[in-house]
C-alpha cells in the first residue's frame, strides 16, 4: 500500500511539471531503466560463465536446447 501512495504523489508531482520538465523525466527515466536493463545483463552474462567454469553446465546444440525448451 506505501508504494501506491508513494507512486500516486510522484504521478500528482509530475502533473504540476510543464510540459518540457515533463518530457526531461520521460528521457530520464528511460536513460535510467536502459542502465537497469543492461546491469541486470551483465550479471546474468557473469553469473551464467561462472556456473559455465564451475561444470555446472554444458555447451549444447541448437537442436538440444529446442528439444529440453519444448519438453
Amino acid at each position: 500500500m506505501q508504494n501506491t501512495t508513494v507512486f500516486v504523489e510522484l504521478l500528482d508531482a509530475a502533473d504540476k511539471l510543464s510540459l518540457d520538465e515533463q518530457e526531461t523525466l520521460v528521457e530520464i527515466l528511460q536513460h535510467r531503466m536502459v542502465e537497469h536493463r543492461r546491469a541486470e545483463l551483465a550479471k546474468e552474462i557473469q553469473d551464467a560463465e561462472q556456473e559455465y567454469r564451475a561444470g555446472r553446465c554444458r555447451p549444447v546444440t541448437p537442436d538440444e536446447l529446442m528439444g529440453e525448451v519444448l519438453s
